[in-house]
């Protein structure tokens, strides 16, 4: 760590938390209590060249190849719900609201943001950051699609917003698209606006033998996922259309959402394939021993747990996936570096470069965490 001036010192000591669960060590841990302070903390930080890297819960700190941070910036006092418009369905929130607290306060009123399931202390800003879907992404699409607007903190300290709080907007550059799974590579971000849908009104679990034939069959089923151990048709509606469906998927199901716990081994893979490819794919993965699994149909992503995946595994999916048009990353490891996180550098690898210096042009917020350790 380079020298710290005493004005940069005196700035981010008077935003120190203590360290929470999970955090690496690092000689700075600071929580701002707004988007103006977060910049502040990122100029401050681009000036001394000291790394930085945005925290909200923890869950995928190890994508890609983060390296030592200098300063650990907290979205835990990002915690307001600034605006919601029940009519015209939109929210907008700090970036450290937790996804399960969003999801029960808009179920009050019925409605959801389609955030992701199975979350734990998840938060907002984790979730666009690293464009987290969620499994329900089958019948809403992916958070891409739901981010209307983002206000972020750049790594040269400039706060910037892009998009509207409008579901139509054309105007502007697509900073929220942009950022969603970013890795806060490019900033913090410190406030989203989120797109809204009215919550079924029923909702159940149906377990099939046949997730493809299930996918054929249902009508706008919420989700449809293979696991290592079972499959199961995810429904949700009027409660007449949930029972209908129910039944005509030869069994009555369950009331409810019953989702499968997310893998939680020390590998952590995600397998992405056209839709078309995701009953290969998951012969492929059963191929792998111990491995849990959770396979999204017609979405085409498998989220794969293991205690142990050889890399010459690894290499071989990887390679066939590529070879259809997909990809599989390495979401975590034991140890960093055993293997290539992304694989083969995409295509527009150049074009990342000139976006990771427009917005961070000294090279402070989280780098490593994006494809060529951008």
């Amino acid at each position: 760590m380079t020298t710290v001036g005493a004005d940069t010192r005196t700035l981010l000591t008077s935003m120190a938390i203590a360290p929470t669960a999970g955090m690496p060590p690092a000689p700075f841990v600071v929580a701002p209590p707004s988007i103006e302070a977060a910049g502040a903390v990122m100029a401050a930080a681009a000036r001394s060249e000291l790394v930085v890297r945005p925290w909200g819960a923890g869950s995928h700190q190890g994508v890609g190849h983060p390296i030592d941070a200098d300063i650990i910036q907290s979205t835990d006092k990002l915690q307001a719900v600034v605006d919601w418009q029940h009519e015209d369905l939109t929210v907008v929130v700090e970036a450290g609201v937790r996804v399960a607290a969003l999801e029960r306060t808009l179920a009050e009123r019925g409605q959801t943001a389609v955030l992701p399931e199975a979350t734990g202390d998840a938060t907002v800003g984790g979730v666009v950051a690293a464009g987290l879907s969620g499994w329900r992404r089958l019948r809403y699409g992916p958070t891409r699609d739901r981010v209307l607007e983002v206000v972020i903190a750049t790594g040269d300290g400039r706060v910037v917003r892009g998009g509207a709080q409008v579901v139509k907007n054309v105007t502007g550059y697509d900073l929220p698209r942009l950022m969603v799974g970013s890795l806060g590579g490019l900033g913090v971000i410190g406030r989203v606006c989120l797109k809204l849908w009215p919550a079924p009104a029923a909702t159940a679990t149906v377990e099939v033998a046949d997730p493809a034939a299930a996918l054929r069959t249902a009508f706008r089923p919420l989700a449809v996922l293979e696991t290592d151990d079972g499959s199961a048709v995810y429904l949700g509606g009027t409660a007449e259309e949930v029972e209908v469906q129910s039944k005509e998927l030869g069994s009555g199901g369950r009331p409810g959402l019953h989702w499968p716990l997310a893998p939680a081994e020390p590998w952590h893979l995600q397998v992405r394939v056209p839709p078309r490819h995701i009953s290969a794919a998951v012969a492929q993965v059963r191929d792998l021993p111990s491995a849990r699994f959770v396979a999204a149909h017609g979405v085409g992503e498998i989220d794969v747990g293991a205690g142990r995946v050889p890399a010459t595994w690894i290499e071989s999916v990887r390679e066939w996936a590529e070879g259809v048009g997909g990809a599989v990353v390495v979401m975590a490891q034991p140890h960093d570096g055993e293997v290539d996180p992304w694989g083969t550098p995409p295509a527009s690898l150049d074009l990342q470069r000139r976006v990771k210096a427009a917005f961070d042009p000294i090279g402070v917020v989280n780098p490593g965490r994006l494809p060529g350790r951008l």
